[in-house]
């Protein structure tokens, strides 16, 4: 399964996600108590840690694993720029960074126990929280969706309406059709015109040279990669048409269960990511080298292109890497209800929250 079509495929992991949740946590998962204050935090049932994030522990060192959502690549290099450079270690965490196993989401895993720390999608927890499973956002790793519908230049899609006639390839999600109809509809035009097909383990710059002229991408690695092969995209973006689908993805998850019961290895654990994004910030050639080195299968070329254009956005214009507004998760949800994506509506106060990010 190829990266360069990911958003694409994470768009239809979404819709299969809570299934799998269902079937290995079971609906029974007990919300996390608080609500939120007014300025983007949520609460748990355990206080927040107090003391500086930066501080060193002289504890002994505690291994925890983070699940990847996908193939390693620059969403993730913060990760390991922290572990790599020893951000971690001096919070006292041995952290082991893997890719879910095949048909298994890092979403599955933390529910159940088996992995302290995921990389996980907004739309995912939000539907998560509306069967009451115990999943909760420590923290944005991208502060504004940078997602959208990407087609070769020469094919004309320049805005949602000429998706009329042409055909989308996707994975198979409600989520992608409900998608595409909601920015056809700020143009008037029909999504019944719009062929949508499955196209399978393809990557976009396969397809397109098949029988797909658009899909959904992350134009920070396909749309890069694009550049680096020449070929002009087209890209309609999200966000440019609709307020409600500028979400969080990809975010930082645990469980409620490790924040109740070890808030501190929460606590080190961001403090650790915090350094790591911020590492890829300020320094974005030694980030893409140190993730390079890390996963020497990745391309060289792109890892470090993705990386320039990549470390702006991390924190973008929020105060501070990772923090999340309840805007957003209120936004995102109401979208998914209008669209008949979610049943209900859930306690959006218990899926996330910016208690364990480090003072700005």
């Amino acid at each position: 399964m190829g990266i360069s079509s990911g958003m694409g495929k994470k768009a239809g992991l979404a819709a299969l996600v809570l299934a799998t949740l269902l079937a290995g946590c079971g609906g029974n998962g007990n919300g996390a108590s608080g609500g939120n204050n007014g300025s983007g935090n949520s609460g748990t049932a355990t206080p927040a840690p107090s003391g500086s994030a930066g501080t060193s522990t002289s504890a002994p060192v505690k291994k925890v694993k983070v699940v990847l959502d996908w193939t390693p690549n620059t969403n993730h290099t913060g990760l390991y720029v922290a572990r790599d450079k020893g951000f971690f270690l001096n919070h006292g965490l041995d952290v082991e960074i893997v890719q879910p196993p095949e048909g298994t989401a890092a979403d599955t895993l933390v529910a159940k126990g088996e992995a302290e720390f995921g990389v996980g999608y907004q739309e995912n927890i939000t539907l998560a929280r509306s069967e009451g499973l115990p999943l909760v956002s420590l923290a944005a790793v991208i502060q504004h969706n940078t997602s959208g519908f990407a087609s070769p230049e020469a094919k004309g899609i320049k805005e949602p309406k000429a998706f009329e006639g042409k055909t989308y390839g996707g994975w198979g999600a409600p989520v992608e059709q409900e998608v595409i109809s909601s920015l056809m509809q700020e143009q008037g035009a029909d999504v019944g015109k719009v062929k949508i097909v499955n196209m399978g383990n393809a990557d976009f710059f396969t397809a397109v040279k098949r029988n797909i002229d658009f899909a959904w991408i992350y134009y920070a690695w396909t749309g890069v990669e694009a550049e680096l092969r020449g070929e002009k995209l087209n890209m309609v973006y999200l966000t440019d048409y609709s307020k409600k689908l500028d979400y969080y993805t990809p975010v930082l998850e645990t469980s409620e269960k490790l924040i109740q019961e070890s808030p501190d290895v929460v606590k080190a654990f961001m403090a650790g990511a915090s350094e790591g994004y911020a590492y890829a910030i300020s320094e974005p050639d030694a980030a893409a080298d140190i993730l390079i080195k890390a996963v020497p299968d990745l391309n060289p070329e792109l890892v470090r292109a993705s990386q320039k254009w990549l470390s702006p956005k991390y924190q973008d214009d929020a105060p501070r890497w990772g923090e999340q507004k309840a805007e957003v998760w209120t936004n995102y949800a109401e979208w998914m209800h209008e669209h008949k994506l979610l049943d209900t509506l859930p306690d959006l106060s218990k899926a996330f929250t910016n208690d364990y990010l480090p003072a700005s």
